[in-house]
């Protein structure tokens, strides 16, 4: 364990918790299985058809699949980098991107937080008609409870929490295998055919696949997990192996969570469906049983995403502060090995996007496009890092196609998030050069390269247009 500076300056500290391979795996995988499996019957259904669901699985899961390989051969060929995404950005780009990566990932984390309590009280909502869609006053106020509630929680120990994650992936995942099997047996091959090649306002395939992509990348965030606790690990090749064992389980569960959604009710009742759609398929094909089962699966999945989601986003920050790429004040850590600044800011600006929640119009599907958005930046440099480590030499034989694959992958993703998720991304990254200038004057270093002010350049006039198109009407949230 590193010495982190406290109120008081430093002091002793015990070791850090070692996590295991099969606790770096279910870390994986508890940040992985989250709301977005629960939702994509509909994300799908709104979208595409039998056909373009195949071919979007395939290109989603090769893709990721890629970055996988990435972070596993990144953490075996550079195991002086910890925190993953954020620490690879910084080696291949320098310490502005870095510093950009670090924050929207860290953004990125809280937004999407906000989803899994969207989520929860929208599920309860089918039941309790005061909590609506999950954005009404009540839901907001039981949602700010539960996010403080597990900031006490957290703040206890990144061991007791790692535990108590390790149990909840077990009990989240059973449902939605339960899910899957009870939706093949009562599977309709009609109704699936009709569903094969999609519906009239899909549009053409090519159209289709490319609207899935902002979903399946929420889906996939946190194939990195295991490269974000790389300082906690017991072995270091622990890490990548986490990586692709979380990455293989989760891709053939929401492969299948979708692909049998489709026999059970028509595309356009499927797109029509309340969220969790999941629990409006498995309701259509054995009864009112099975959407509690669902509901009650997903309420334990979330939470325990939301769990290990908040812990990595607490920890790319403090590692950022220990390499004085943020304010001091981040770098403080307890005695139990909490980064409980951190873990305050996390939870601070999780519950201040929650209350934004109350103007939003679709405030679910909004901050699950804009999580992927933010993290679609930190992914590209990342995979750009590992073109670079592979170029450099002593590299494996397939290093660097997979690499290069990695970011082609990755740059289509940001094409097919579109301008308007790029400006919003843009609108957010620019204000948080406040931090990064905040750090460079503790340390009494000039602010900005001249490289670093032509990025911070062209950041701020694409918060600027941003805005512009925000408040002419050109883009809507």
């Amino acid at each position: 364990m590193s010495q982190a500076e406290t109120g008081t300056g430093s002091e002793s500290r015990s070791p850090a918790a070692k996590l295991t391979l099969p606790t770096l795996t279910t870390m994986v995988v508890g940040s992985m299985v989250g709301a977005g499996v629960f939702s994509l019957p509909r994300r799908f259904g709104q979208e595409t058809g039998v056909a373009g669901a195949l071919i979007a699985w395939a290109v989603a899961g090769t893709g990721m699949l890629m970055l996988a390989f990435v972070f596993q051969r990144l953490a075996l060929r550079r195991p002086d980098l910890d925190a993953g995404v954020y620490a690879y950005a910084k080696a291949g780009f320098g310490e502005y991107l870095g510093f950009f990566a670090a924050f929207g990932y860290w953004a990125s984390a809280c937004v999407g937080n906000v989803t899994y309590w969207v989520l929860i009280m929208s599920t309860v909502g089918a039941i309790a008609p005061a909590l609506g869609d999950g954005d009404t006053v009540l839901a907001m106020l039981l949602s700010s409870a539960g996010l403080w509630a597990f900031f006490l929680l957290i703040s206890r120990g990144v061991k007791e929490a790692a535990a108590i994650n390790r149990i909840v992936t077990v009990a989240k995942v059973v449902p939605i295998l339960v899910f899957v099997l009870i939706a093949l047996f009562c599977l309709k091959p009609s109704v699936f055919a009709e569903n094969f090649a999609g519906a009239d306002y899909a549009g053409s395939l090519f159209q289709q696949v490319k609207g899935t992509m902002l979903a399946t990348v929420f889906v996939f965030l946190g194939v990195e997990g295991a490269s974000v606790y790389s300082r906690h690990a017991k072995r270091r090749e622990d890490v990548g192996r986490a990586t692709v064992l979380g990455f293989l389980s989760v891709f053939a569960i929401f492969a299948s969570v979708t692909i049998v959604s489709y026999g059970i009710l028509p595309m356009s009742e499927i797109a029509e469906l309340r969220q969790p759609s999941m629990a409006g398929v498995l309701e259509e094909a054995v009864g009112t049983w099975g959407k509690v089962f669902v509901s009650v699966g997903l309420i334990v999945s979330v939470l325990g995403a939301y769990l290990a989601w908040t812990l990595m986003a607490a920890e790319v920050l403090f590692v950022a502060a220990k390499d004085e790429d943020m304010p001091r004040f981040l770098g403080r850590s307890t005695a139990a090995d909490v980064p409980l600044p951190a873990l305050l800011i996390t939870t601070v600006l999780t519950q201040i996007v929650l209350v934004v929640t109350l103007f939003s119009d679709d405030a679910f599907n909004f901050a699950l496009d804009l999580t992927s958005a933010l993290t679609l930046i930190p992914f590209l440099l990342a995979a750009g890092f590992a073109v670079m480590v592979a170029r450099s030499g002593g590299a494996g034989r397939w290093d660097l196609p997979v690499a290069a694959l990695a970011t082609v992958y990755t740059a289509f993703l940001i094409y097919a998030a579109g301008l308007k998720y790029l400006l919003v991304s843009l609108i957010i990254y620019a204000p948080a050069t406040v931090l990064f200038v905040m750090a460079r004057r503790e340390q009494g270093r000039r602010l900005f390269s001249p490289r670093e002010l032509v990025i911070l350049a062209v950041s701020v006039a694409g918060a600027v247009v941003g805005v512009v198109a925000l408040a002419r009407g050109w883009i809507s949230l």
